[in-house]
């Protein structure tokens, strides 16, 4: 913890005194809560920054999607548009945000949808003709003013929850406790093999309750990269010199997984929109190299001058262990429900 943080320490109680009594009064009531009459399951975590929610809604959705008619809907952060706006044909990244505009167009039998007010989204949502049997909210642990049928909290592996504090001493948006809304908590980014030793552990650290299942995931990236018109053996790739580009908000992974002593990795902050000048720079950084990116980023550029050298890693996220459990728990609640 640096000594700024150190030195706001009196207004990560402040801030947290608040969330807790936003989150009491939702609890009792007192602040109204929507729910809706169809599967509504949300996605999202206690502190800021990556703990790998995209790929955690990209398995919903290739769960759920040949059985139901899926919608996901999400805030669509940093997007140029306001309101809600259904993704169609004529939406971009710039309209629906990078993450929502990576669903669009890896899932076209799926609903993509964004909105702040998330009430507002889902009746929006079921307005329409084609409506959906299943939501997925994306980032929506702390929206209280829709309560969702079942939640699914991700904590990072390296950045537990347990071992974080408020903003802006720390990085939690809502105090630990708000963990007790989770009907299944998943640690995310965990090394591939974790001992069940390990795992116990961490459920005894996390203080979770005998209802609360718990599930471990890694990040399995995949063995080829891909370009607008070709791809490539990531095997091949490693040994030759590039530019490895992240706009995400934590790179390192990313960067080992492909790196060489020779390349050269050049990050951006989440989320970004490249300008023409960074567009000039990363061109000049590249000297005529491959330009290697993440998913969320491609969707940002693929359209941009750097196309014709530009290519992306997809990522997903894998169980350690009880897939199958993980599957059956989403499954009866979505036929009960």
């Amino acid at each position: 913890m640096n000594l700024l943080r150190k030195i706001l320490f009196p207004f990560a109680i402040l801030y947290g005194f608040i969330t807790s009594i936003r989150n009491f009064l939702f609890d009792k009531g007192i602040l109204k809560a929507t729910s809706f009459d169809l599967p509504v399951i949300a996605v999202g975590n206690l502190s800021v920054g990556g703990t790998g929610k995209t790929p955690q809604i990209e398995y919903l959705i290739r769960l759920l999607s040949d059985k139901y008619k899926v919608a996901t809907l999400s805030r669509g952060y940093k997007r140029k548009s306001e309101g809600f706006v259904l993704a169609d044909e004529n939406s971009n990244a710039e309209i629906l945000g990078d993450e929502p505009f990576q669903f669009y167009q890896k899932f076209p039998n799926v609903m993509v949808a964004v909105d702040a007010n998330r009430t507002n989204g889902i009746q929006q949502l079921l307005s329409q003709e084609a409506k959906p049997e299943i939501i997925l909210l994306d980032d929506a642990y702390q929206h209280r003013k829709v309560k969702a049928g079942f939640y699914i909290l991700l904590t990072s592996y390296g950045d537990l929850y347990a071992d974080d504090f408020m903003l802006p001493t720390g990085n939690l948006r809502e105090s630990r406790s708000g963990a007790e809304r989770a009907s299944i908590v998943v640690v995310t980014k965990c090394p591939k093999i974790l001992s069940e030793e390990e795992q116990s552990e961490i459920r005894l650290k996390l203080k979770l309750s005998c209802s609360q299942q718990i599930f471990f995931t890694f990040i399995d990236y995949d063995e080829v990269i891909y370009g607008q018109n070709e791809k490539m053996e990531v095997a091949k790739i490693r040994s030759q010199s590039k530019l490895l580009l992240a706009g995400i908000a934590k790179p390192k992974p990313f960067f080992d997984y492909l790196k060489n002593e020779n390349d050269e990795c050049l990050t951006f902050p989440d989320h970004h929109h490249f300008s023409d000048a960074d567009l000039n720079s990363i061109q000049e950084k590249a000297k005529g190299r491959k330009i290697i990116t993440t998913e969320k980023d491609y969707v940002r550029l693929k359209d941009s001058k750097l196309v014709s050298q530009l290519y992306y890693l997809p990522i997903k996220s894998s169980f350690i262990n009880h897939q199958q459990n993980f599957d059956a728990t989403i499954l009866e609640y979505v036929k009960k429900t």
